[in-house]
């Protein structure tokens, strides 16, 4: 991680040099969003992307500053493969709408599913995998992520009905790390493995979700961890198989995604990399969308033009500008 203003850490003005803030509109609800708020760069190694939550605090909002920076200023590990396979990604569509979902995923043989949405029901969760797995047919991979939206004892009845339609693992089924180590011990008879995402990129700990025993999988995102090195470092100490995700990045970030998943010395699963295909305007006329289920390693150039036409409104650059120099503050304070 970084953790000092060096000499290869811009400065403020440096980054507000070349900063574009930019609203993207989606092709369906995701996380609660229309659309996708995110503030690009150009370093001298290329663009790259900050993009935080809005919701996020400023200090949560660090590490991904970090990342960017790492991106855009620093040379990438040398790569250990040229194309990432990935897995479609289906939002908490009604059953109606999964197959159209798909289609945008060209190639892809695994589906993450999104569940527990609070404006929805198990049977409508149930409806939805039943659904994926049908398109998908019998040799397809379905892994589902809740969010850490159920308690332990929904988590139990949740994964029970839908162990079903074969899953690959469960994502984050409970929030907290002792409530997954509860939870995969209690689903054990199921042979369902669980993966951790917000108890690792969330924690002031990453690495304490491994200790305890409570995943068999890790998904790993590069910009919260605070960019590629950081999130290799923690790979490398958890000893831990993982899934290299995207945190609905534009292009740029998921190059970000795909350099680091290029570094990982072994990839076992499909990445979640593809979710430019949720995307329905994006920053470059070359999106990082999946081809036969898989996205090339390469970086992604922006589009003037569509910096342009997708700028978000004067007030919400303003709120982002006023958010970088609050962060890049943070981080000048944390060397």
């Amino acid at each position: 991680m970084l953790t000092s203003l060096d000499a290869t850490v811009p400065t403020l003005e440096e980054l507000l040099g070349s900063a574009h803030v930019v609203s993207l509109k989606l092709f369906d609800r995701f996380r609660g969003l229309d659309s996708r708020e995110a503030m690009l760069f150009e370093g001298p190694q290329g663009w790259t992307e900050f993009s935080p939550f809005v919701e996020y605090d400023d200090a949560e909002a660090v590490n991904w500053l970090r990342a960017a920076i790492d991106f855009g200023w620093q040379d990438s590990p040398h790569p250990l493969r040229t194309s990432i396979p990935v897995n479609a990604t289906v939002p908490a569509v009604s059953a109606d709408k999964v197959a159209e979902v798909l289609a945008r995923f060209p190639g892809c043989r695994t589906a993450k599913v999104k569940v527990a949405s609070p404006d929805q029901t198990l049977a409508d969760d149930v409806a939805r995998v039943a659904e994926v797995r049908r398109v998908l047919g019998p040799e397809g991979r379905i892994r589902i992520d809740a969010n850490g939206l159920w308690n332990v004892d929904e988590a139990e009845h949740a994964i029970h009905a839908l162990s079903a339609f074969d899953l690959e693992y469960v994502e984050q089924p409970c929030l907290t790390v002792p409530e997954l180590a509860e939870i995969r011990q209690r689903t054990t008879y199921l042979s369902v493995p669980i993966a951790a995402d917000e108890s690792v990129r969330k924690s002031s700990d990453p690495l304490a979700v491994a200790r305890a025993g409570a995943a068999d999988i890790l998904v790993i995102k590069a910009q919260p961890l605070g960019g590629i090195r950081a999130a290799l470092s923690i790979i490398g100490q958890t000893g831990l198989p993982v899934v290299v995700s995207s945190a609905l990045d534009t292009s740029v970030g998921l190059s970000m995604g795909a350099h680091l998943a290029a570094s990982v010395p072994g990839l076992y699963f499909d990445c979640g990399l593809g979710t430019a295909s949720l995307l329905a305007e994006d920053v470059t006329t070359h999106p990082l969308l999946p081809v036969d289920g898989a996205i090339p390693v390469r970086r992604v150039t922006s589009d003037p033009a569509l910096l342009t036409q997708h700028a978000a409104s004067p007030e919400r650059r303003d709120w982002w500008l006023a958010r970088l120099a609050r962060t890049h503050a943070l981080l000048a304070a944390a060397g």
